[in-house]
């Protein structure tokens, strides 16, 4: 048994060979061009647990890394060819992909192969290691696999992130989308507009569970990454084949902008200087001024943002923007009618589409969410489907990229049971086996517009996760079930063996426990996890498809 999750496409034990193969300290790891990347972490991640010192060297003792056209030509880049029995080109391990990040997921299978303690930082004993001797073929069903981390609600300090990348790279997820922005805090260094941090990153005191809770935490909160930062993040993420995407939140979601600089709201509604980074949860009535200084100052972060992030897409939220102020703005009604449009849907279209030709022109995509759908899509514009499939659904029939993340499906801030145990319990409960049986192609959409979906993506949102704890008892075990559903080519949902993955996670949990990941264990949360008292926003009754 290889109890591999995510589930690759095919594994294979010959018979004829050895029922395992044995690594030692005369294992050596045989590099060939364009895999050193992959040597480096294998040296650093997995000799650092085994001991084995992997020294450079071929011959049929040796870890052999490569590129591979026949792979390439047989599946996706991303595609993969493990064998360890031994057979394949005198070498006691074989890993071959139709590209370096091919030949990092089979790094990662090996890696699982070998068991749970080659997770852990350091060997716990002197001894030998063997994995099965198997050949594993495999390949991802989705280009985008990703997780959305909102480090805006409550920062996550760098080391916290580059843990979650290393999370990632293990269940082979390859998009790390980063929320910086929103009412509640401004996370990213933008050197001509210091204020941003230095105003925008702090909040005096939060809101202590949902909005409707009572309790306040009145200890200040916040931080930000510096530019050095996000270049550190941005490199980690590389050397393990992910994307990390950055959202810079417009024009809703903004107060903590507008609290740095109060020019950027409608200052002929409400005296903007008065206001400070939000400290409760839900959507802000302040949002940006449809107005040319606004969009010199976004350009102006933007280009910064691009200077930091190489990923083709660019997230610029375009989500729950509230429309009141620019109902009452003298200014913001001029502007509608200047530009003849119907109202103030097109004047958020309008501001949308703005950036979606500034991004276009300097080789960039803008992602955004499926509000950007209202009052006209923007040409160029891909979306992520969060209120629900329909949102995608209609961007994809219009000929439009689309990222599936449905909220009644992968929020992984949702609760995942229903008792009373849960801590500060959100929304639908989403259970392991619900989130195992999600699908992100809608079955009615046809062979060309479903072509259009690019993948998918879990999201977390952090209002009530004040921690790393938090957040790891949120998002584990289900992201696990989740990269099975990006990487995997499963059955209908129905059809799908949740008891062989609940069998291979019995596994997977050993690992997480070596990688000190606090999960929400399969019997419920310990004490420890309980947050009683605390408030929450349960909805009962299964969750709507829509």
């Amino acid at each position: 048994m290889t109890d591999l999750v995510p589930a690759p496409r095919g594994v294979e034990q010959r018979e004829s060979t050895p029922a395992r193969t044995c690594l030692g300290e005369r294992t050596t790891l045989d590099a060939h061009p364009g895999t050193e990347g992959v040597a480096r972490w294998l040296r650093r991640e997995v000799g650092a647990a085994t001991g084995l010192p992997f020294a450079d060297g071929a011959g049929s003792r040796s870890v052999l890394l490569r590129l591979s056209a026949d792979v390439a030509r047989e599946s996706d880049p991303e595609g993969y060819r493990l064998s360890t029995d031994g057979s394949v080109d005198d070498a006691a391990v074989l890993i071959e992909g139709g590209s370096a990040a091919g030949v990092f997921w089979g790094a990662q299978t090996f890696r699982q192969l070998l068991g749970p303690d080659a997770y852990r930082k350091a060997p716990l004993r002197e001894r030998d290691w063997d994995v099965p001797a198997v050949t594993v073929e495999d390949e991802p069903r989705f280009a985008w696999r990703g997780l959305m981390l909102d480090v805006s609600r409550h920062f996550m300090p760098k080391e916290g992130v580059l843990r979650y990348l290393d999370l990632l790279a293990a269940h082979k997820l390859n998009v790390f989308h980063l929320h910086l922005t929103d009412d509640q805090g401004w996370r990213i260094e933008i050197k001509r507009h210091p204020k941003l941090t230095e105003v925008g990153a702090w909040r005096a005191r939060t809101k202590y569970g949902h909005r409707a809770s009572p309790l306040w935490d009145d200890k200040p909160h916040g931080g930000h990454y510096t530019q050095d930062d996000i270049r550190e993040i941005v490199a980690y993420a590389t050397e393990r084949h992910i994307t990390v995407v950055p959202e810079i939140d417009v024009p809703g979601h903004s107060q903590a902008a507008i609290a740095a600089y109060p020019e950027l709201g409608n200052t002929d509604v409400i005296d903007t200087t008065s206001l400070t980074v939000w400290d409760n949860w839900g959507i802000s009535p302040h949002v940006l001024a449809p107005a040319d200084n606004t969009l010199r100052f976004y350009e102006g972060v933007l280009e910064e943002v691009l200077d930091l992030f190489p990923s083709t897409f660019v997230h610029i939220g375009g989500d729950e923007c509230a429309k009141d102020q620019w109902k009452a703005s003298a200014a913001a009604q001029a502007r509608i009618k200047e530009l003849r449009l119907a109202g103030e849907d097109e004047l958020q279209s309008w501001f949308i589409r703005h950036f979606d030709r500034w991004l276009t022109d300097r080789g960039r995509r803008l992602i955004g969410w499926d509000e950007i759908l209202e009052g006209g899509l923007a040409p160029g514009a891909a979306v992520s489907s969060w209120r629900g499939y329909q949102g995608g659904i209609a961007a994809a029939e219009a000929g439009h990229d689309v990222v599936m993340c449905p909220e009644q499906q992968v929020y992984l801030d949702h609760r995942q049971a229903a008792g009373d145990d849960e801590p500060m319990p959100i929304g639908y409960v989403r259970t392991l086996e619900d989130v195992y049986r999600f699908e992100p192609v809608p079955p009615a959409l046809t062979p060309e517009a479903a072509a259009h979906v690019l993948g998918t993506q879990a999201n977390v949102w952090t209002e009530v996760m004040q921690d790393g704890s938090r957040v790891d008892y949120q998002v584990f075990p289900r992201l696990a079930a989740f990269a099975e559903v990006a990487w995997s080519a499963l059955p209908a949902p129905a059809e799908r063996d949740f008891t062989d993955f609940e069998r291979r996670m019995t596994a997977h949990y050993a690992r997480l426990d070596a990688l000190g990941v606090r999960y929400r264990p399969p019997g419920g949360p310990l004490p420890w996890q309980r947050r009683p008292g605390v408030a929450g926003r349960p909805i009962d009754g299964a969750p709507p498809n829509v």
